[in-house]
């Protein structure tokens, strides 16, 4: 039962990091969605600075450190049923 409910908190947070990735291409600077999306920053940035740390934006542009974030808590959700 634990196994079941950390496994969904893993996949809520891999759609909140993918929300907040696709609202990083919409250009906002204030009203609702840029509250939104500071929310969403103030729950993403520090799993994400974790690998910003070790993999810097290809083309000075392209950060891909969600993606391996990602594939990271992917990782520990498919553990996380094989241990137990």
């Amino acid at each position: 039962m634990l196994t079941f409910i950390i496994a969904q908190l893993i996949n809520v947070y891999t759609f909140i990091i993918f929300v907040y990735v696709l609202m990083s291409w919409i250009p906002t600077k204030r009203g609702v969605l840029a509250d939104i999306e500071n929310a969403l920053g103030k729950l993403c940035d520090p799993y994400l600075d974790l690998f910003r740390r070790f993999i810097p934006p290809i083309g000075g542009m392209i950060d891909i450190s969600p993606i391996v974030a990602i594939i990271a808590l992917q990782l520990v959700e498919v553990l996380l049923y094989w241990l137990f």
